[in-house]
């Protein structure tokens, strides 16, 4: 792994000394690409922004620990005290940060949407009253996004007229095991995997849904949830991801993790009549557009100025 990475610490030598940064900007941990470039950004005295993209929270601490650890005590910790600011998705992220122990700034500052396309006027509502409707699970398909648990919910419910969709990349062959369980419950013939989708066949997916469910473990941010919400979809989630204003925007329901808060929220979601669930998607639309990239770009233009002296704290900055 060293020598494949040879190549590229010498590509990244040229290409930042020929740019002469005033900030350098990281996202992810754990790889040796990003020590290498948190050691130049010592070496050089450039300021160190360090995004962990949910790296730091305890199911991803947890997941392959021995690895996680040895990499902390060889590396990974000494970058992430070396970071000027670090940059957390939400305050749950930011409470994991400070767990660690890890004092510097931290700036929230969420994933960004695309909403030009989403933001469409309207759903197709239009169609027969007695199409079947869909609920959408579109992420990676994977033991941490909760899978096993929505299809145990799904099987309890076993609802009329109603199909449930999943989309996403299979990770580790766990699409296997989802579909065994859904042969096993009885219900496999209402669940349709649709394969991983991207661009317009990921709108599509949305744009073809009633309903978005994300029953996860653990979640940074999820941007999925965002990106159903901009296509005007309610979403169910759980509190393993930081969209408590799911609730107080009336766009969703944030449950407890496991199968009965799933049965209960499920139920009440489906029983909505489509005006209903309409109405919700319309609110949620109208929320997500704070996570439009325009406004991304200007909270962390803003980070960057205030880095360098340049500006002042921008509010999304927490110092203690």
């Amino acid at each position: 792994m060293l020598r494949a990475g040879l190549p590229i610490l010498s590509v990244m030598r040229k290409q930042i000394g020929a740019s002469l940064p005033d900030v350098i900007h990281t996202h992810g941990l754990w790889e040796p690409v990003g020590h290498w470039v948190a050691k130049w950004a010592q070496r050089h005295r450039v300021p160190l922004v360090l995004q962990p993209h949910g790296m730091l929270e305890p199911w991803a601490l947890g997941h392959k620990a021995w690895k996680k650890r040895l990499g902390m005590a060889l590396f990974q910790r000494s970058d992430l005290d070396a970071a000027r600011v670090l940059i957390a998705t939400a305050w749950q992220e930011l409470e994991s940060i400070r767990k660690l122990g890890l004092r510097q700034p931290v700036a929230i500052i969420p994933n960004g949407v695309d909403l030009l396309s989403p933001l469409c006027p309207g759903r197709p509502w239009q169609r027969a009253h007695e199409r079947v409707r869909n609920v959408l699970f579109l992420s990676r398909v994977h033991p941490i996004k909760g899978l096993m648990n929505l299809v145990q919910a799904w099987a309890r419910l076993a609802p009329r007229g109603w199909r449930l969709r999943i989309a996403g990349p299979d990770e580790g062959g766990h699409l296997a095991e989802v579909t065994a369980l859904a042969r096993r419950l009885g219900v496999a013939e209402s669940i349709e995997y649709i394969g991983e989708v991207d661009g317009e066949r990921k709108s599509a997916a949305y744009l073809d849904a009633d309903l978005f469910v994300l029953p996860t473990f653990s979640e940074n941010f999820g941007v999925v949830v965002a990106e159903a919400l901009a296509h005007g979809l309610p979403v169910i989630t759980t509190r393993g991801a930081p969209w408590a204003d799911l609730e107080t925007r009336r766009c969703g329901w944030w449950i407890e993790i496991g199968v009965e808060p799933l049965v209960a929220a499920l139920r009440e979601a489906m029983a909505l009549g489509d005006d209903e669930r309409w109405a919700m998607g319309e609110r949620g639309r109208e929320y997500v557009r704070r996570f439009g990239w325009a406004e991304i770009a200007r909270e962390t233009a803003a980070v960057y100025s205030w880095l360098l002296g340049m500006g002042p704290r921008p509010e999304c900055v927490q110092v203690t």
